[in-house]
């Protein structure tokens, strides 16, 4: 009788500590579910995301609304509906064996991946022309670090005889943690830049270069943001001096 009392104790005390850590690491996930981003000239826009689980189910804002469909918990279509023009567009996710191989823009683009053994991946993307041929415009690879994009360098391609073209991105991130990266299937969709890392992005470098003959003409822009964390190390507030992905707002305000 005592061992079994003794049995049960230490069951109850592993199923507890289970529970215990099954809550903690719950309660460390934090899901994104309103933005309030403020531009320079004091425009507002708000964005609401709604999720089923950790399935982020769509966006929506005064502009656009997207809604994401998956297939085996990988985003396989983000449907973005433009307010003003009434016009959607399709993007179309396809991979393998976990990893994403294409991106595909019905009718306006194709980006081609290829994952490397040393982490990298490279890739190409294709624009379709006026008479519905594909046009390379361009191929990079992306470099990672742990869980973050550290790296976008591309060559372009659609560029004059005897011009090299050139642009990379550089990354600079915190400790803390990045929203997006807690949406299920959201890592894997490299189209989205630095937005796919565990950690925010405190810093980005843009460079680029263009060559021709023995003449090089380049340039380099700094784009740096400013966090506040709540007591979790999610973001509340950034403040961004520039931004390349998003000029006109410098300001976001962030809500779980």
């Amino acid at each position: 009788m005592k061992k079994i009392k003794s049995i049960y104790i230490v069951l109850s005390i592993c199923i507890f500590a289970f529970y215990s850590c099954s809550t903690d690491a719950d309660d460390n996930l934090r899901l994104l579910k309103k933005t309030i981003s403020t531009s320079k000239n004091g425009e507002v826009i708000t964005k609401q995301f709604s999720y089923n689980g950790t399935e982020i189910e769509s966006t929506d804002d005064n502009a656009s609304h997207v809604d994401f469909t998956y297939t085996d918990g990988l985003i396989s279509k983000k449907v973005t509906l433009n307010k003003v023009t009434n016009v959607s567009e399709t993007l179309e996710y396809t991979y393998d064996a976990g990893k994403l191989v294409s991106a595909t823009s019905l009718k306006k683009y194709l980006i081609n991946y290829t994952h490397n053994a040393d982490r990298t991946v490279s890739y190409e993307k294709l624009t379709v022309s006026s008479d519905d041929k594909l046009v390379k415009e361009y191929h990079g690879i992306l470099y990672f670090q742990n869980e973050n994009l550290v790296k976008d360098e591309r060559v372009l391609d659609d560029t004059a005889e005897g011009t090299v073209s050139k642009y990379t991105l550089e990354f600079e991130f915190d400790s803390k943690n990045n929203p997006f990266f807690q949406i299920k299937g959201f890592n894997k969709l490299l189209d989205n830049s630095q937005l796919i890392s565990e950690s925010n992005c405190l810093v980005i470098t843009e460079a680029s270069s263009l060559a021709k003959g023995d003449k090089i003409i380049s340039s380099a822009k700094f784009h740096q943001s400013n966090f506040i964390y709540d007591s979790s190390n999610y973001p509340k507030e950034q403040i961004s001096q520039t931004s390349i992905f998003n000029t006109s707002f410098v300001k976001i305000d962030y809500f779980y």
